[in-house]
């Protein structure tokens, strides 16, 4: 046999890559991570094709048979892959053609690697949209855990970083809660859309065996298989979904993990990190540093150039299959496992953190926050928007010059602002009250943020059945 011949193409050339070539061209360091999924793929495929009567039902059983014992061998860490088999697919089959003999050369009838890469990556992506689904929930359990526990704390709310209005610690936590309740969403649309069976397009048109589709959709767990064979091998559309939704998610925990950043230092001081998630200086001895939120903030920069990566890999590819197609794996692997580990550290800085809520309500007491409730005050008793927010703002400046709150003035500081502050003036700017008022839906008074905790603790009972339906047990 010439060296030519040993490659799945042997029969066309005379001569085969060198070891440059070989290692340009391989795949196999990347999408070995695919082989549970390869695997269970040929399985179905060979037992597909014993049913159809197109190999024998004897071939099909030493196929399978080999197969799991492979499986085994990679799972136990006796199985070595080789550069020189290019990818997962040849890895396998060269393996179990060894093992078994011409009844392994039998398992490629009626596919192509298009097809057959095309099917392992599904499945892939369907299990790690699970898994990163199941992860959200478990950070989302402990948001709203937060959320309950602290429900009456007051804390100042921010725009532009400057104090705003206060709203409760609970609302805040909230917010981040939906955040993650939408990427869970973007997660199971990925799902869906890479629960489509590709197998049986082979290279680009179909094949002429007379194959059973559906059986194979079935076994694997596909809801249909794909209506076009060219867009089956070229659609990389479900990665992009998934890449996006992991990036997205990231930002979200970047989002969170700077304000965890914020709050943990001097000059906030509103939460205590556990010190297993934090880190000292080698210099200096004082120092405790929040590194596992700053990585989290800054791995985001990787999901993003994933997902600009996989973009512009697929932005200019003909129909069908191209070599290009084989860099879509790093990136979408990197995102996926960036954003897993993301959402771990996230997970466990939330629930080992301590809330300093009396810190939280001093700070909350700064910045003239009941402003807005002044305005609104003098609004209410037919002064004129515009006219109450000049009124309000001379009395910040006042008090901002003698170094004074809102609530350290007098009735008879407010009456000579303006005469439509009335002895009631004063409750309008105590810092509860300016919480309570904010009752519309979605408001930060305790009557919605309570409302909020029911319809977040509603909406993680859906997502976790959706996740243990798809055979990751709610921990």
């Amino acid at each position: 046999m010439s060296d030519a011949a040993k490659t799945p193409w042997g029969g066309r050339f005379a001569a085969t890559p060198g070891a440059f070539q070989q290692r340009y061209g391989a795949s196999i360091n990347v999408d070995r991570r695919l082989y549970a999924e390869d695997i269970a793929g040929s399985i179905a495929h060979a037992r597909m094709l014993a049913a159809q009567g197109i190999i024998p039902a004897g071939d099909a059983e030493a196929i399978e048979a080999g197969l799991i014992g492979i499986l085994k061998d990679i799972e136990a860490g006796a199985f070595v892959f080789d550069v020189a088999d290019e990818d997962v697919h040849m890895a396998i089959e060269a393996e179990l053609t060894r093992r078994i003999g011409d009844a392994g050369k039998r398992l490629h009838t009626g596919r192509s690697r298009n097809d057959q890469v095309a099917t392992d990556t599904r499945l892939h992506a369907k299990r790690e949209a699970v898994r990163l689904a199941d992860a959200t929930v478990a950070a989302r359990e402990v948001l709203v855990g937060l959320a309950d526990a602290h429900a009456g704390v007051v804390m100042p709310g921010y725009t532009h970083l400057q104090k705003a209005q206060p709203v409760l610690l609970a609302h805040h936590l909230l917010a981040y809660t939906w955040m993650l309740a939408r990427d869970f969403k973007r997660l199971k649309h990925a799902y869906k859309a890479a629960d489509v069976l590709p197998l049986g397009s082979a290279a680009l048109a179909g094949t002429t065996f007379p194959i059973d589709r559906d059986a194979v959709a079935r076994e694997l767990g596909f809801s249909h298989v794909s209506p076009n064979s060219l867009d089956a091998v070229s659609d990389r559309d479900f990665l992009a979904d998934l890449v996006y939704a992991c990036t997205l998610g990231m930002v979200h925990l970047s989002r969170l993990a700077e304000e965890l950043i914020l709050w943990s230092s001097g000059e906030f001081g509103f939460v205590t990190l556990d010190d297993a998630w934090s880190t000292g200086s080698s210099i200096m001895p004082q120092k405790k540093n929040p590194d596992f939120a700053e990585l989290v903030r800054g791995t985001t920069g990787r999901a993003v150039g994933d997902l600009v990566a996989l973009l512009v890999t697929l932005k200019g590819l003909p129909l069908a299959y191209n070599k290009d197609m084989q860099e879509d794996k790093e990136p979408a692997f990197d995102a996926i496992d960036t954003y897993a580990d993301a959402l771990e550290a996230m997970t466990g800085m939330l629930d080992t953190m301590t809330v300093n809520a009396d810190r939280m309500r001093e700070a909350a007491h700064g910045g003239f926050m009941a402003a807005t409730d002044l305005a609104d005050y003098l609004a209410t008793r037919g002064v004129p928007f515009r006219e109450a927010h000049e009124i309000v703002g001379k009395l910040v400046l006042a008090c901002e010059r003698e170094g004074r709150t809102l609530q350290e003035l007098t009735l008879a500081e407010l009456k000579a602002a303006s005469p439509a502050f009335g002895p009631d003036a004063l409750g309008a700017a105590d810092i509860d009250a300016v919480v309570a008022r904010r009752d519309t839906a979605g408001g930060t008074a305790p009557v919605r943020v309570a409302e909020q905790l029911a319809a977040a603790r509603e909406a993680l009972a859906a997502d976790a059945a959706w996740v243990a339906a798809r055979g990751i047990a709610d921990d």
